[in-house]
Order: C-alpha cells, then structure tokens, then sequence
C-alpha cells in the first residue's frame, strides 16, 4: 500500500507565496518565499513538504519525504496489527432442541467466548412450534445461565420473523 503525494504537496507543487517553514531538526525557520525554502530543501538534498496547507501561511517542513511516508506506513501496519477484530459467531437452536444437543451449542458457545467473540444466539421455531414462543424464552435463560462465567447479555432476547434472538458478549475480565 502506497501513500499517494496528492496527501501532501511536495517541492514545485507547493505555489504559495509565503510559508511558514520549519527545519530538519523540527526549528522554526520562520516566513519564507516559497523559492527560498526550496533553495534550502534542495542544499541539504531534502524535499520541502506542506503539512499544514489551511494555516496562513502554510507551514512547510524540511524532510526526507521517501523515509517520513516508510515510517508512516510502518506505524499504520503496526496499529492494523494491534486491532483486536470482533466477530458475531451465531449460535442456532431449535425451540425442541434435546439436552445433549444443547449442551454441545453451550460447550461451542463457551469456546466463541473465551476467543473474544461475540455471539448471536437463535432459537427458531418451525411450523406450530411459533404459537409457543416461551419455550424459546425458557431455554434462552438457560443458555444464559450456563454461559455466565464467561459472558454477559448484550441485548436481551426479541422476536425477528420466526426466530428468537439475544446477543451475548465476552465478560471484561476474561
């Protein structure tokens, strides 16, 4: 992934007539025209970088635009790598589901859990089954029970078309 320079304007692309510029070793060098603060960029065989263009006047900046845009790329890799991505793992039941059956969603559950995942919890009703909706709630507060130690409610169960569902997070401390 490249940086593109349309980000920062660059040496000739620079067209103002006064700039504010600072040096290599980050002190002020004060208002120059923007010819004097090239003529200096180019002594020490650096680029002049506009990194304030809405400031008046802009503030330019003597660097080495090539290893200024490496570093940046590398602290943006090292922030991607750092990030911690939530996934919604869904957990799905049926409003007749057996005990051992249900045990295994909760054991699966448990394991999304402890891996920082989110959970969607389900119960779907088939057929008749939909005229008993709190056979679905009975059995989402045993979920919830049996998931205690390692997650909390994030939304309490509601009915979406012919499911019943609530959302369960990983506790903090775990």
């Amino acid at each position: 992934m490249t940086i593109s320079s349309k980000e920062h304007q660059l040496n000739e692309e620079i067209r103002d007539k006064e700039l504010r510029v600072i040096g290599v070793d980050g002190a002020q060098l004060g208002i120059l025209s923007a010819e004097e603060a090239l003529k200096i960029a180019f002594e020490k065989d650096l680029d002049l970088v506009k990194i304030a263009p809405q400031a008046t006047p802009p503030v330019c900046k003597i660097m080495d635009y090539g290893k200024f845009l490496f570093e940046q790329q590398k602290r943006e890799k090292e922030q991607r790598k750092n990030q911690k991505v939530i996934e919604i793992k869904e957990i799905r039941m049926s409003s007749t589901i057996d005990t051992h059956d249900f045990e295994t969603k909760v054991n699966q559950a448990v394991k999304f859990l402890k891996g920082g995942d989110k959970l969607k919890v389900s119960v779907r009703f088939r057929k008749r089954t939909v005229a008993h909706p709190q056979f679905g709630e009975e059995l989402l507060v045993k979920f919830k029970e049996a998931v205690s130690e390692v997650g909390v409610v994030d939304k309490p169960s509601k009915m979406e078309g012919r499911s019943l569902v609530m959302f369960v997070a990983p506790k903090a401390g775990k």
